[in-house]
């Protein structure tokens, strides 16, 4: 027996149309499916950039910590070069100052060795030590001052602390001692107040004319003066010599002047100024008087004053201390 179906037959037409339709649904099956996939590739990749941006945020903060952290490291380790330095620069200071420490002590732990030792005799140095400051200070009061009184007195009191001492090794040095005070002692006065005493007595000299210029009785004058004195005014020709009495005051000022900046230089020792000072004081004197056997005895004085010399010179001055600091030497 057989189906029933089997006798019905299909139209072609009805069998296409159902191909298309299959065919559509598969096609919109399949592009259904390539949405889904792109969609959810786009979701993928927009995650994955998402967190790609949070990685390089984060990594950028990490990085910006990361330098702070590092500026933070540079600026301890400047702070902590910085403290080295000065640490270093202490401990040089320090080391200085303990280094001088330790040379005063020595210093003075030889010191009190020698006042110590019964071959020194501490007393006897002492003496000896006052003795070289008392040369010193004469040598340099006579050099520099040009004080001789005052290297006398210390020469005296040099001899009378060398005196105290019983040393024989000494003996030569009292005696150079002695030579030296007496070669002081016959100076004299220093030429220095020498000068400036004789500028004094030359100032005092040359200031009489002032007064004697003026005649007790005054001479009549001419009759031609007399009776045109008032118009007409004569004057001589040689104007070398002042003749008008304000003439000769004014010369006699300018000599009593130079003289006076000449003791001044004498006074400090400035021998080029005292002779400069002088050569102007004989322009003077000419200009007061003619040529005459005063004036050349005015003219001498001042030439002789102006070849005096201001300071010492003594030969054998510091012989003494030389020979005390050369037998202080050998001592040791």
């Amino acid at each position: 027996m057989s189906d029933p179906t089997d006798s019905v037959s299909i139209p072609p037409s009805t069998a296409a149309a159902a191909r298309r339709g299959s065919s559509v649904w598969l096609w919109l099956v399949v592009l259904a499916l390539i949405g889904a996939g792109g969609w959810y590739g786009w979701r993928q990749w927009q995650q994955r950039e998402v967190s790609e941006r949070e990685a390089a945020a984060d990594g950028a903060q990490r990085l910006d910590a990361l330098e702070q952290r590092v500026d933070g490291l540079r600026t301890n380790q400047d702070a902590q070069n910085r403290r080295i330095v000065q640490a270093d620069s202490t401990n040089r200071v320090l080391r200085d100052e303990l280094h001088g420490i330790g040379q005063r002590a020595a210093l003075i732990e030889d010191s009190v060795s020698k006042l110590a030792d019964p071959n020194r005799h501490g007393a006897q140095a002492m003496r000896l030590d006052e003795t070289e400051l008392l040369l010193t200070l004469g040598q340099q009061r006579l050099q520099i001052a040009g004080d001789l009184e005052g290297a006398r007195r210390a020469y005296i009191l040099a001899g009378g602390v060398l005196d105290g001492i019983d040393d024989p090794a000494y003996l030569s040095l009292r005696q150079t001692l002695l030579q030296e005070t007496a070669a002081l002692k016959e100076l004299g006065i220093e030429p220095r107040m020498q000068a400036m005493a004789k500028l004094d007595a030359l100032a005092q000299s040359l200031s009489l004319p002032q007064d004697t210029a003026k005649p007790a009785v005054a001479e009549p004058a001419p009759w031609w003066r007399r009776a045109f004195g008032t118009l007409i005014e004569t004057q001589p020709v040689n104007r070398t010599v002042a003749s008008h009495p304000a003439d000769r005051a004014a010369a006699l000022a300018g000599l009593q002047l130079e003289i006076s900046l000449a003791r001044a230089a004498a006074e400090r020792h400035d021998a080029d100024g005292y002779k400069i000072a002088l050569k102007r004081a004989e322009q003077w004197v000419q200009r007061l008087s003619a040529p005459s056997p005063t004036q050349d005895k005015q003219l001498a004085s001042l030439r002789e004053l102006a070849a005096m010399p201001l300071s010492l010179t003594v030969p054998t001055l510091g012989t003494t201390l030389q020979q005390l600091r050369q037998l202080r030497t050998a001592a040791h």
